[in-house]
């Protein structure tokens, strides 16, 4: 199997990208690496496309394996002929290789593994070729009677489960069934339990399996695993049962009736139930694989968010009875103070609140504040909306708090700041989250980000796997600054793990290192090392200006060079041969030299701020608003259009045309205008639409 072009051929990319991205991937390059400086060899593949690339060859590998496994247990079995070694060798899917191998497969003994130990194997074939009537087949099935063999009709059933089983090793009986799967079969939902009514939109559920969306796989298996649904399959049994037995030709009426009989034993005992199990497995695999792209569409642009610099922040953390933990981080996320106020009820100590807050903000020169938008948001932001009226230049912005419970009762979160208490550290999460989204999201497990879908339904180590990736591409798509990066940040960065991380960051601060070349001075961090991880990190205050950049080390030399260029008229294709350099390399330095320290997050859309507030009674139907999109779903996306809820754009108000999915239009924090369409004050729900987007 060639396995570069099965990949070329399933991802539409050149063979010979696809064989330089393996040789540099088996040499222990990383994918950043690799997208960012291997263009030449891999045709200028984005780090996605090399991602695919990766998936695809650790599936077919594991194959492969899976085939060598197969043939090995059928050499210790000698079992294994020419025939069959070209069958697996041949087999083109793992659901192909298994049907194989099913009749070889060790397992717990059957009812036919009995039957056959009776010897009634004989019997079978006996019949099957000799028996015209009833009573000639129990005239043979006599001299089988014997322990464990009550009569001759005992005898001659126990035979039939020998064809019974037969039949369901039989790939083309179960290829009838899988068909229907895929073509007229139906899953069907009953209550079950379901006290509190959570799946009611599913009772009496009834559609056809190949028109099943992700999402509602994935409530119907959590709706059977906690017993409130009854979940079936429903296939069109006559139909199937009518093509198997085409399958198997008879001589006569009698031994058609027996094989008759097998078949629908096998069937209702055997492959139904295989079948199903196999139909299910296969949903639920799709639907994880979909729900997990979902949730990565969502979480890069979530981590790639525009930071706020150079602006000294107040984080402020909501609560009522507990009070609003508030903390102050200056331009480069130092903590500066602390407080707690109690503005809302059942305190409701507004003014002196207000007092305390226009204190920090005079004595710290704060130029924002980061309001959480979990408990108390709401009736805290009216707070800051009159204290906003008391000063100056200050304005504030809505932070989602999800996961910062999470990293301030962390380990990192209590190494970074040992002295404060848990409370103070969310609030110091949330001042940081808006001034560098990336440094601060990447301290929490992604799954507590809160912009997936059904994340924990989804086999969680395939889920972190895939958001580890994701992450690990964000951090080197930006590139980390080690004056302000924390080892978990660090820990991201191409070729690095948790403990050279520590290392780094340890021999950091205490001086040893200055410039991107002191890194081979860190203990455990080798050539190797060096070459993947040194162009993603940033150094501003080293004595060599291209430390700042992403120019890799390795171009010094032809960055140096350009400085005797006109960067602006520069002639690619000839400073590329002057140069002996790739023309993909050459333009990205000349971008780095343009602009040396570049953050590419800001060219995304400003964070909206605001100086007023708005109240669901604020809006009216027909109202053209600005918002951010929060988090996008299979149907949809939810869009905070700054009141005290998000409003959802369902996926038939996204766009004229038909689209099959919603990423297809937005991506997650991007900045929309929308229209009012629907307001349920009594469900707290709001309709917006993405269409017609006129003034009324």
């Amino acid at each position: 199997m060639e396995i570069s072009k099965i990949l070329s051929d399933e991802l539409n990319i050149n063979q010979k990208s696809i064989d330089e991205v393996i040789k540099l991937l088996d040499e222990g390059s990383t994918v950043a690496f690799i997208a960012r400086y291997r263009k030449e060899k891999t045709g200028g593949l984005k780090d996605t496309e090399i991602r695919d690339i990766e998936s695809g060859l650790t599936r077919l590998r594991n194959f492969e394996k899976r085939k060598e496994e197969i043939l090995t247990s059928l050499e210790n079995q000698e079992k294994l002929d020419d025939e069959l070694k070209e069958k697996i060798e041949k087999a083109k899917t793992l659901t192909e290789l298994e049907d194989i191998y099913a009749p070889f497969k060790k397992k717990r003994k059957t009812r036919a593994d009995k039957a056959k130990e009776l010897g009634l194997m004989e019997l079978l074939d006996e019949i099957l070729m000799n028996a015209t009537s009833e009573e000639e087949g129990l005239e043979l099935a006599k001299k089988y009677i014997k322990e464990g063999v009550e009569d001759e009709v005992d005898a001659i059933n126990k035979s039939l489960d020998i064809l019974a089983e037969d039949v369901a090793n039989n790939i083309e009986a179960k290829n009838i069934i899988r068909r229907d799967g895929l073509v007229r079969a139906r899953i069907l939902a009953e209550k079950k339990e379901d006290e509190d009514l959570i799946y009611e939109n599913y009772y009496g559920f009834d559609e056809k399996i190949k028109n099943l969306k992700p999402f509602q796989i994935l409530a119907l298996n959590r709706a059977e695993k906690n017993n409130d649904l009854t979940v079936k399959l429903e296939f069109t049994d006559n139909y199937n049962l009518t093509l198997i037995k085409n399958l198997y030709k008879s001589n006569n009426d009698y031994t058609e009736s027996l094989i008759k009989k097998a078949i629908e034993d096998s069937y209702k005992r055997l492959l139904i139930p295989t079948i199903t199990t196999e139909i299910k497995n296969k949903l639920t695999e799709n639907a994880e694989n979909e729900s997990i792209k979902v949730f990565s569409k969502n979480l890069k642009p979530y981590i790639l968010q525009r930071p706020i610099k150079d602006k000294n922040i107040i984080g402020l953390d909501p609560g009522f009875r507990t009070g609003c933990k508030v903390a102050v981080i200056d331009k480069h996320g130092k903590y500066l103070d602390q407080a707690v106020i109690y503005p809302v009820k059942p305190h409701s100590k507004e003014k002196e609140s207000i007092e305390i807050l226009k204190n920090l903000i005079s004595k710290y020169d704060v130029d924002i504040i980061a309001l959480g938008n979990a408990t108390a948001s709401r009736e805290t932001e009216i707070v800051v909306n009159k204290l906003l009226k008391e000063v100056d230049g200050v304005s504030y912005a809505i932070v989602n708090e999800a996961g910062a419970s999470v990293y301030s009762a962390s380990k990192l979160g209590e190494e970074e700041f040992p002295n404060l208490d848990v409370t103070i550290r969310g609030a110091v999460s949330m001042a940081r989250r808006l001034q560098d989204p990336m440094a601060e999201l990447v301290k929490i497990d992604p799954k507590h980000l809160g912009v997936g879908q059904y994340q924990h339904d989804i086999n969680q180590k395939k889920l972190d796997d895939e958001l580890e990736k994701v992450v690990e591409d964000s951090v080197n798509e930006v590139g980390v600054n080690i004056n302000n990066a924390s080892y978990k940040l660090l820990s991201y960065v191409s070729g690095l793990n948790l403990n050279l991380a520590k290392r780094i960051e340890e021999d950091f601060k205490n001086g040893a290192i200055k410039e991107r070349k002191d890194l081979k001075k860190v203990k455990g961090l080798g050539d190797k090392t060096y070459k993947m991880a040194a162009g993603f990190l940033r150094f501003p205050d080293s004595p060599n200006f291209l430390d700042n950049t992403a120019v890799h080390p390795e171009s010094y030399k032809i960055a140096k060079k350009l400085v005797d260029y006109n960067l602006d008229e520069i002639d690619l294709e000839k400073c590329a041969d002057e140069l002996e350099v790739g023309v993909l390399t050459l333009k990205d330095i000349i971008e780095e030299l343009k602009k040396p320290g570049r953050d590419p997050r800001d060219e995304l859309p400003e964070v909206v701020t605001k100086s007023e507030i708005l109240s669901i009674d604020d809006l009216n139907e027909g109202d053209i608003l600005e918002g951010t999109v929060r988090n996008i779903t299979e149907f949809g996306c939810f869009v905070d259009i700054g009141v005290e809820i998000d409003g959802l754009v369902h996926i038939s108000n996204m766009s004229d045309k038909f689209i099959k999915d919603p990423n297809e239009i937005v991506t997650n924090s991007d900045i929309i205008k929308v229209k009012v369409i629907e307001i349920d004050k009594k469900r707290e729900r709001i309709g917006l639409s993405m269409k017609n987007l006129k003034e009324k």
